[in-house]
């Protein structure tokens, strides 16, 4: 299986391109929310899960036929897990000038090796969801050596390290952070952060546990108002027309819904195809064995079956 993927339309960085960097479901979480499924590798240490070259060259290979917004290291685990990510992103730069991107679920700041490795990206999106341990707990179930302490202290030592733009992601969940005492104390603990962004985000996808809800549009624009200027709601793209030539739309289809489920519109964004022609091919995808569909809310989403 590739390891890029894409590109996809992404609510934070336009096109992007993914790289996935570690197995699938590798991660320090096993997050209610997470679109990609349970957590079947639990784990804290990084390792290097394939050569920097493997990626590189096959980055390059498709850099030959697209050009996107962003390259985001992310993918189906938790990335900065890949112990070679300083050298990846020199590698990187050596090929092209898009910028780079990290999305993360902030886990892993407090390991000064694991912070030292993303230094040279341009974008780092980790995550934030509550400042309190039995919350983050309950929603993040996260590798038994992490505490939150770690976690908010890891962020604070980011922003003092990283010279580029950090957003950080806020996932709310109806019930779980979105009271008034939750908002109140990550407001305190952000604002010592200083993220350049911070996005509020809420379950968009069906999620790995049917206990993650998402928030209303009212109380999420409430949150935003009390956050202030730096705040922003993360809204889904629009479709849009875009050039792109893509060597089997089929695999390009089943690539990409192996890391998140895709809306039919999502898909014929990313392959510049009239919407009617995507629906054929999820079709036979269907009728192949190789994608399943998922209703969530009034949308349906598509995923590739491993």
């Amino acid at each position: 299986m590739s390891h890029i993927f894409g590109p996809v339309p992404s609510r934070r960085l336009g096109l992007s391109l993914g790289v996935d960097l570690v197995p699938v479901k590798t991660c320090s979480y096993d997050c209610l929310y997470c679109q990609v499924g349970r957590t079947t590798g639990k784990i804290l240490d990084p390792e290097a899960f394939v050569p920097v070259r493997t990626i590189t060259e096959e980055l390059e290979e498709k850099l030959e036929k697209i050009a996107p917004d962003t390259i985001t290291l992310s993918g189906s685990g938790e990335p900065t897990l890949y112990s070679p990510m300083a050298q990846l992103i020199s590698s990187i730069k050596q090929i092209t000038d898009i910028r780079i991107a990290i999305l993360t679920n902030g886990s892993l700041f407090w390991n000064e090796e694991v912070r030292a490795g993303v230094l040279e990206a341009q974008i780092i999106a980790p995550t934030l969801s509550t400042v309190f341990e039995e919350t983050y707990r309950a929603i993040h179930r996260p590798h038994a050596d992490i505490e939150l302490g770690m976690i908010i202290e890891g962020l604070k030592a980011l922003r003092r390290d990283f010279r580029g733009f950090i957003f950080l992601e806020v996932v709310l969940l109806a019930g779980f952070n979105d009271s008034a005492r939750e908002i109140e104390g990550l407001k305190q603990v952000i604002e010592e952060i200083s993220p350049d962004r911070i996005q509020l985000n809420t379950v968009v996808r069906p999620p790995a546990d049917s206990r993650a809800l998402s928030l209303d549009t009212v109380r999420l624009e409430e949150i935003k108002n009390f956050f202030g200027d730096k705040a922003e709601i993360i809204a889904d793209i629009p479709p849009e027309q875009r050039s792109q030539v893509f060597e089997s739309y089929e695999d390009t289809i089943l690539e990409t819904a192996r890391r998140r489920p895709m809306r039919a519109v999502d898909l014929a964004n990313v392959l510049d195809l009239p919407l009617e022609d995507v629906e054929g091919l999820l079709e036979g995808l269907i009728g192949k064995g190789d994608l399943s569909v998922t209703g969530h809310g009034e949308e349906t989403y598509y995923s590739a079956l491993q």
